[in-house]
């Protein structure tokens, strides 16, 4: 049965896909999971950092399960599966927490959108990406033609989308696509965990709303809470309260 368990290690999380029948494929119950957890860890203080990775040697993932979504109508396909997955990636990439995508093994079409939803990637030498969609007869749904942008080159995107191509560990370390590659993937992203959960949680949670808007990701709900974070600390925030509350005009001081 497939599965994301979520595993806390004290200030790092793990979130790893358990479809090994599938090369992790996605599907239905794992995407609601994997919202279920992002919601869980946004709440968990003690939780500084957030790796995910996947239970099988050869695959992190392998994309999204072709049985899950091919007797789909278009209207469904579209509405319900696509746009539904927008949002789960969505949830993960605006995580508070950073986060690093673990690529013990390959990751194609959905599986290379997830890793691209996460802050930093680390590589297995074997490990390899790719977007195979029009080999089935579809396009990328996960945001394969969009974060994935922010990432890689158009022209090398293409080379994905369009060819068929794949690029291999030291090609995506050489684009930047990549931190590292390592030959135990795990063990270097817990190191780089460890020494990431020693950082102020709120200087990194800042920096990370800063880069997203500055790159477009959720720029306007980012723009409006780093606002709102700053009005709330000052004293005119805490006069208004109170003379809303005692029925009085507030006496706003500037500061």
């Amino acid at each position: 049965m497939s599965a994301v368990h979520l595993d806390i290690e004290g200030a790092v999380a793990v979130l790893r896909l358990d479809n090994p029948a599938k090369l992790n494929a996605l599907t239905p119950e794992m995407l609601s999971a994997l919202a279920s957890h992002c919601d869980t860890l946004e709440q968990i203080a003690e939780v500084r950092v957030v790796l995910l990775t996947g239970d099988h040697p050869k695959a992190f993932c392998v994309g999204a399960d072709i049985s899950a979504w091919a007797g789909l109508p278009p209207a469904g396909f579209a509405r319900t599966w696509v746009r539904g997955g927008h949002r789960i990636f969505d949830r993960l990439a605006r995580l508070s927490k950073p986060t690093i995508a673990v690529l013990n093994g390959h990751a194609f079409g959905g599986g290379l959108e997830l890793a691209a939803a996460c802050d930093i990637r680390v590589m297995a030498p074997k490990a390899r990406i790719a977007l195979p969609e029009a080999g089935v007869g579809v396009v990328p749904g996960w945001s394969g033609t969009q974060r994935l942008l922010r990432l890689l080159p158009e022209g090398v995107v293409k080379e994905m989308a369009l060819f068929g191509r794949q690029l291999g560990a030291e090609r995506c370390a050489a684009l930047g696509f990549a931190a590292e590659v390592a030959e135990d993937p795990m063990a270097l992203a817990m190191e780089i965990a460890q020494a990431a959960a020693q950082l102020s949680p709120r200087a990194t949670e800042i920096s990370k709303n800063m880069i997203h808007a500055g790159a477009g990701e959720d720029s306007a709900a980012l723009i409006e809470a780093l606002g709102g974070g700053l009005i709330a600390g000052s004293d005119d925030k805490a006069e208004g309260v109170a003379a809303f509350a005692a029925k009085r005009t507030p006496d706003f001081s500037g500061k």
